[in-house]
């Protein structure tokens, strides 16, 4: 091959390259998935979900839903009844005006209950309102005032509104929908968050897809993928670092994925359609749905949701089984393993509670000592949950055992955490390097703890203190 033509297959290669880089960049931005719980101890928990789509009537709507968690609001008890009234604040912004909202509702509701389990009930309060509005990109604000604490939290979210009149064919952005069939009267909501709890065993997505072109043929395809991703518990402090070549290192593997389903669909005539897919008991695992058509005279069109099956009650831990899997660091590896082999529910369960009440021989004890360990294994899965639990990963292994640290840094690729004022002191601070910088090609905080031989010492000392009932007095 001469100079000349080896310079133009230099040039073609890193076209071709360019090209691919600039689709792939494309096709990333596209991909919702979805908020995180952004958990604020004491606060209340809001979680918000928006979509649009054209009515019947040719009309464009914004959708915003809502879940407010029951036991995250103050309560009193009115004549043995417990409640928590609360306000909320919806305001609308075009993006290219944000300074005056374009709509804005406020309405107010109290949530009751008759037993005092409500204050830890983990469980949402539902709510929906829909709005007609120009065709466009909008910032929606949600904002939740407890009117027992005068607390309030804000959530945000962005969407595209398509219009209904346009010639060009159209994807609207994909919604997704669930419910828990084992309930006789359960409808579907939208999914306000990434993480879906496998209780609510039906998905529905939605979209619309828009042709108002005559004569126009429009053809797309849809893809549910599956993600190769880690699933083990975070390994104890004094073992071996992690290799970076390793599934917990490496966390999700984007690269690596299982087509669960794919189907083409095609269109001729003229209108909006809206279009449902259905899946039942989804096991648990990272997904993504993409709808793609190449049809379109100006650009490929290209749509996705991303969401994670989780556990069933997800965040919260209820079934025996749920229960049981978080006692891995307070155990042997034969003991864990022997707990786990229980396939009886009810076994499994009396078993859980053998193991508290043999270490903590006080019924009293033991019960506040159960209750704060699962109340910490919740609080893990809120606030390092990515594509695991949270109380599976390194961080929140450190949060459960020791609970929140006095102060912390973090640096661009670490994190450390400080349990006494001497930050000198190797056996009260623990470092977290990062695995990878996230990003909308890694949207997830993968910290992976600095492990060393001598932490042996330090978390079996932190194990007998919940295994004798002292973390009540002291937890570090």
């Amino acid at each position: 091959m001469n100079e000349k033509a080896h310079y133009l297959l230099i040039i073609a290669l890193l076209f071709f390259l360019g090209f691919i880089s600039a689709c792939s960049n494309s096709m990333v931005d596209k991909i919702d998935r979805g908020s995180d719980y952004s958990y604020q101890p004491g606060f209340p928990e809001l979680r918000i979900a928006s979509s649009a789509f054209i009515d019947s009537s040719n009309n464009s709507k914004i959708s915003v839903s809502g879940d407010i968690v029951y036991g995250s609001l103050i309560y009193s008890n009115k004549d043995g009844v417990f409640e928590a009234p609360f306000s909320i604040e919806i305001a609308i912004n075009n993006t290219d005006d944000s300074q005056t909202p374009v709509i804005r509702e406020i309405f107010s509701d109290t949530l009751r209950g008759k037993s005092e389990n409500i204050i830890h009930d983990q469980d949402v309060y539902q709510f929906r309102r829909e709005f007609s509005i120009n065709p466009g990109t909008y910032d929606i604000q949600v904002a939740i005032t407890d009117n027992s604490s005068q607390k309030q939290v804000i959530r945000e979210a962005t969407t595209i509104v398509p219009s209904a009149n346009s010639n060009v064919a159209n994807i609207t952005n994909v919604s997704l929908l669930a419910k828990n069939s084992s309930i006789d009267e359960g409808s579907f909501n939208q999914a306000t968050t990434y993480h879906i709890p496998s209780k609510s065993d039906s998905l529905r997505f939605q979209f619309q897809v828009t042709n108002n072109a005559p004569d126009s043929e429009f053809e797309f395809q849809m893809r549910l993928l599956k993600f190769r991703n880690d699933t083990s518990i975070a390994r104890p402090m004094n073992f071996l670092n992690y290799s970076p070549s390793s599934m917990p290192y490496i966390g999700i593997d984007y690269d690596e994925f299982e087509v669960i389903q794919s189907s083409v669909r095609t269109f001729n005539q003229s209108g909006n359609v809206i279009i449902e897919y259905n899946f039942h008991e989804l096991p648990r695992g990272n997904y993504r749905l993409e709808v793609q058509s190449e049809d379109n005279s100006e650009s490929d069109i290209y749509k996705a949701i991303e969401f994670s099956i989780k556990s069933p009650n997800f965040p919260a831990v209820k079934t025996p089984r749920e229960l049981a899997r978080p006692l891995y660091y307070l155990m042997d590896e034969n003991e864990f393993n022997k707990m786990m082999s229980i396939e009886d529910p009810d076994e499994l369960k009396a078993a859980i509670d053998r193991f508290w009440l043999t270490n903590i021989e006080n019924s009293r004890v033991a019960k506040d000592v159960l209750s704060l360990y699962y109340e910490r294994v919740e609080e893990a899965n809120k606030q390092f949950s990515n594509f695991k639990e949270g109380w599976k990963t390194d961080p929140g292994m450190i949060y459960i055992l020791f609970g929140p640290p006095i102060y912390l840094d973090t640096f661009s690729d670490q994190m450390a955490w400080y349990y006494s004022y001497n930050r000198n002191d190797p056996e009260e601070r623990f470092f977290f390097d990062l695995s990878k910088i996230r990003s909308k090609y890694y949207p997830f905080y993968n910290y992976i703890l600095q492990r060393d031989g001598s932490l042996y010492n330090v978390q079996r000392r932190q194990i007998q203190m919940w295994l004798s009932g002292l973390i009540l007095q002291d937890s570090l």
